[in-house]
């Protein structure tokens, strides 16, 4: 992984309109959380990715585009600004990216995608599955990450950037920012210890896991171009002055799936 910050990011730094990024992305860190996990996951021309969650897509165009590889992007949900589906924004940036014929879309997710066992080389998926973990509780988030681990192929490389909490408690100033509204950051987020062993759980060996170094700037990019945060001054952005970086984080685990041990 890059760590040179003369070098850092040079592929996002040629798409700078951070309000387009972050109206076609969920969550902190946009095409720069997308490079850093590219380059930390080994990304190559011509391999296969399936981006588990995809939002708009966008993410899912820059690596198509940058890196080279032919992607399926994967999303049930419809886009809560407009009401379309969130596949027919895939293809609409697709087809604006000049990447059509190396991004498909599928109205999906997990663990309902029936795909094909070992479809995939790479496995991608940010600011996706804590939201499962909100909704569905510690089993659901493991059958996620159990499905992701079928559709891989063996030694096939699995992405996971979530936003999570440090590893300390709540700070009481904090609890109630975190806890208010559906989908909570307290109940969506976790800590990067205990997401590692849900990973390593599903089948994985680990290869890298750190709270990115950028988190904190990630966020403040989020609360001043995310449509969403810029239209309610008083929820996300709140959040994040109260807390001064003291208990949200994000957490970034690249993993690989074992080849089958010799019968």
């Amino acid at each position: 992984m890059r760590n040179d910050s003369s070098s850092a990011h040079r592929r996002a730094d040629a798409y700078p309109d951070l309000d387009h990024v972050y109206a076609q992305c969920s969550g902190p860190g946009g095409l720069r959380l997308a490079e850093h996990m590219a380059d930390a996951m080994g990304l190559r021309a011509g391999a296969t990715l399936v981006d588990v969650g995809a939002n708009r897509g966008l993410q899912t165009c820059f690596l198509a585009k940058e890196y080279g590889v032919n992607a399926l992007a994967l999303d049930p949900w419809d886009d809560r600004e407009d009401g379309r589906p969130m596949v027919d924004h895939i293809v609409d940036n697709a087809r604006a990216w000049g990447v059509s014929d190396r991004v498909l879309a599928l109205r999906a997710g997990v663990p309902d995608t029936r795909l094909a066992t070992g479809s995939f080389s790479f496995a991608y998926s940010t600011t996706a599955l804590e939201m499962i973990r909100a909704m569905e509780g510690g089993a659901g988030y493991q059958a996620a990450l159990g499905e992701i681990h079928r559709i891989l192929q063996p030694g096939g490389v699995f992405g996971l950037g979530e936003p999570m909490h440090r590893e300390v408690a709540i700070p009481d100033d904090l609890r109630p920012y975190v806890t208010r509204g559906e989908f909570s950051w307290a109940e969506c987020f976790s800590d990067l210890t205990t997401t590692v062993a849900q990973v390593t759980a599903a089948g994985f060996e680990i290869v890298h896991a750190e709270y990115a170094a950028e988190a904190t700037a990630w966020w403040d990019e989020f609360a001043r171009h995310d449509p969403f945060a810029k239209a309610d001054p008083d929820g996300d952005p709140a959040t994040l002055r109260v807390d001064a970086g003291r208990w949200t984080s994000f957490g970034i685990v690249i993993a690989r799936k074992p080849h089958a041990s010799p019968a």
